[in-house]
């Protein structure tokens, strides 16, 4: 068997395997009959291994396994505080976001969203809050999405050398169908699967190549050029603004998980508070290894490939070193690592714009009386129309790539949700108009620095995060004080421990 047969023989069996679970959960939610808890949250059925896995999985898009190692790959350590910044994140939202937003979630009104959450947090009818979120939602997920479609483009035109277009067309679809199918559950385990497989695929490649490279008979792929500040942390081998800007900008990364709705409802899907303690334990873990050894995968491959990938390729720098170093069906098996980096991040982001609608908009706006089998239905139909918005924004001439597209939609998440999602979990005076007020300005001044700003060298999400944390602190001061119930509200989630 030719060495490209045995490598579309490992991608078909990974994909039987990601259809077989959305097959067999569509049929459990067909006998189960959940409604539309069970299709957008699990029914908050989650144990804590999947849905620590699912919440890494859903994060760590095909730019973890493409874009990161790349960037290091070619400009060198200064890159890696990019890492540093999201393993400090999660970390964080692990410790202080995860478990008290689930009780939150659950003594706002068992809210399956994070727009449902914030209205019913502070027990408010007006729905403006619902709608801004939607549209930021299907804005930034169209972005976010579209990497995970351009990753699959560059995978199977590597690899096989199939037509770019019609190979991100393909990934969309499955990633649709298995979508459709089997809905959060069927999401959360296959993200369960892949977040498994980017981990033993992150965890071999370096491990195999350092011991080829020990060879006596090795050589470079191509001659190792390396700049005077390959290896030094400041990326400008100085303490000048150029180093600031780009340890700020990395550190700011890991603000995006305060406000990353994909993530945030794997903590809410979570079934217990024992549960969670495991979770949080997994998650840190699981997220630590992944981000070290995509900063390990790209300096051995610094070594191992030589400077043979210039700039506009180093996406391909983990491809690169898999079909060089092993034999075709492992090979296959661990290159099927970025098309599952691909789908658990893209399923997430197009059930949670589904629901968003869905459950904030088209019910509580647009029919009032829509019955569990219309909504599960306008749910689906979302998500084919932001799959294929996606699609065009991947196809497009003037798409950036990978990283340029994950650094904009995580930015934009950041900065409008996570000011918000904070305060209304820790600060008991914080108000309804404060939330929208924090939502407005984190988005729009994390736009306007993208378009603006950029010259700065700074991360957009660091501005907008403290626009959206002022604005909404100032307009809650502004505002009266929330009304009895809504304090009430705040002091039983705080206190509630679930046995």
């Amino acid at each position: 068997m030719s060495k490209e047969a045995q490598e579309i023989a490992a991608f078909v069996i990974y994909l039987a395997v990601v259809l077989t679970v959305g097959i067999v959960f569509f049929l459990k939610s067909r006998k189960s009959m959940g409604g539309e808890k069970e299709y957008f949250l699990g029914g908050r059925k989650l144990n804590g291994w999947v849905a620590a896995l699912s919440a890494g999985a859903s994060d760590m898009s095909a730019w973890v396994l493409m874009g990161l190692p790349g960037s290091i790959y070619l400009y060198g350590m200064g890159q890696v505080w990019i890492s540093i910044g999201l393993f400090i994140g999660t970390i964080l939202a692990w410790i202080f976001v995860a478990p008290r937003l689930r009780r939150f979630s659950i003594e706002s009104n068992d809210s399956i969203t994070i727009p449902q959450y914030l209205t019913n947090r502070f027990k408010s009818k007006s729905r403006l809050l619902l709608i801004v979120c939607a549209i930021i939602f299907l804005v930034a997920y169209c972005i976010y999405a579209a990497s995970s479609i351009v990753a699959c483009g560059d995978l199977f035109n590597t690899v096989f050398g199939f037509d770019k277009t019609w190979a991100m067309i393909g990934a969309t679809a499955i990633i649709l169908l298995y979508t459709f199918l089997g809905g959060f559950n069927a999401v959360c385990w296959t993200d369960f699967i892949q977040g498994m497989l980017m981990l033993i695929a992150l965890m071999a490649v370096p491990i195999i190549a350092a011991l080829a490279m020990n060879a006596s008979d090795f050589a470079p792929v191509a001659e190792v050029v390396t700049g005077d500040h390959y290896y030094n942390f400041l990326s400008s081998g100085q303490f000048d603004w150029k180093s600031v800007s780009d340890i700020l900008s990395g550190l700011g990364w890991g603000l995006g998980y305060f406000g990353m709705p994909h993530i945030l409802i794997r903590y809410m899907s979570i079934r217990s508070e024992k549960e969670m303690r495991k979770s949080r334990v997994v998650g840190i873990c699981w997220t630590g290894l992944i981000l070290l050894m995509a900063s390990v995968v790209a300096l051995v491959a610094h070594e191992y490939l030589g400077s043979s990938l210039a700039e506009g390729s180093q996406s391909l720098v983990f491809i690169h070193m898999v079909r060089n170093l092993m034999p075709a069906f492992i090979g296959g098996i661990l290159l099927s690592a970025i098309l599952a980096a691909s789908m658990s991040t893209a399923d997430s982001q197009l059930l949670t714009s589904a629901s968003a609608f869905s459950a904030d908009v088209y019910k509580p706006i647009i029919r009032k009386n829509a019955g569990n089998k219309e909504m599960l239905i306008v749910g689906r139909v979302v998500v084919a129309i932001i799959a294929v918005i996606a699609l065009l924004i991947a196809t497009s001439p003037s798409c950036e790539g990978i990283m340029a597209l994950v650094s904009n939609a995580w930015g934009a998440f950041g900065s409008a949700f996570g000011p918000t999602i904070l305060l209304s979990l820790y600060w008991k005076r914080f108000t309804y108009k404060g939330a929208l007020a924090g939502i407005i300005a984190g988005f729009a001044v994390d736009l306007v620095w993208l378009f603006t700003l950029p010259q700065t060298g700074i991360y957009e999400i660091i501005p907008g995060f403290i626009a959206g944390l002022v604005c909404a602190v100032v307009v809650t001061l502004i505002d009266k004080k929330p009304s009895a119930e809504v304090e009430t509200l705040f002091d039983n989630a705080r206190i509630k421990r679930e046995q």
